[in-house]
């Protein structure tokens, strides 16, 4: 049995339909934060694969609101790896992880760069990321990805740069790379390095620019990853 956490998200919607068979519980049905009912779920379902996508990653908010963002994306995950450390050790743990693990400064990060998180939403992540390495039977992914459709926003960043995928295009892709149960640390990008602006206008031609300064947040400039251990990935238009 596979288990999806965070199915509620714009990547965990995209999870659901490419693994129908799966377990996908929202919120109300399974609270990351809440240890035994963490712990009583694992026990009752014994899943072989858990894909977890569950997290808060809204910058600003998560500088703003540190304790909800803790609970969430640290304890959150220290109750998932734990109850499947004492359950089912061998089950297969796959953590979504994200390119702000970086500081941004030059992007182009490989699997062997040294992380070093500019904001607390990427230092929550990174300490996921070490959380999860508990395991013996785990993959950190860590990608950069939007959800295909309007842009959410009236403005995109023309300084702020990533290897994007879309979040149905990233969802083959970490079927792909389950398939070969890789493990370890991976990193799961776009075969182009988009500013935000380019990207935007993919989908929303009328959206308008803006740059980091505007913002007045402690953002990854640039999220740009390459791979030395897998193929990069075709953002379809």
């Amino acid at each position: 049995m596979m288990l999806i956490i965070g199915s509620s998200g714009k990547l965990g919607r995209q999870l659901e339909k490419a693994f129908p068979e799966a377990l996908a519980p929202k919120h109300e049905e399974l609270d990351v934060k809440d240890r035994g009912e963490v712990e009583s779920y694992i026990k009752k379902f014994r899943p072989h694969t858990i894909i977890h996508a569950a997290a808060l990653t809204n910058v600003r908010q998560c500088e703003i609101d540190k304790k909800s963002t803790w609970d969430t994306n640290v304890v959150g995950t220290e109750n998932l790896v734990g109850a499947c450390a004492s359950v089912v050790p061998n089950c297969y743990f796959v953590y979504m992880s994200t390119a702000c693990v970086f500081y941004g400064d030059r992007g182009d990060y490989i699997e062997t760069d040294i992380p070093n998180p500019k904001n607390f939403y990427s230092f929550t992540k990174l300490l996921g990321e070490f959380i999860v390495k508990k395991l013996s039977n785990h993959l950190i992914i860590r990608t950069n990805f939007v959800e295909r459709g309007e842009w959410p926003y009236e403005k995109a960043f023309i300084d702020r740069f990533g290897t994007y995928l879309f979040a149905d295009d990233l969802t083959l892709a970490i079927k792909e790379v389950i398939g070969k149960k890789l493990a370890g640390v991976v990193h799961v990008a776009g075969d182009k390095k988009f500013s935000m602006f380019e990207l935007a206008k993919l989908t929303t031609p009328n959206v308008k620019p803006m740059t980091m300064k505007e913002a007045d947040l402690p953002l990854t400039q640039d999220m740009t990853l390459r791979s030395i251990r897998i193929k990069p990935y075709k953002l379809t238009i």
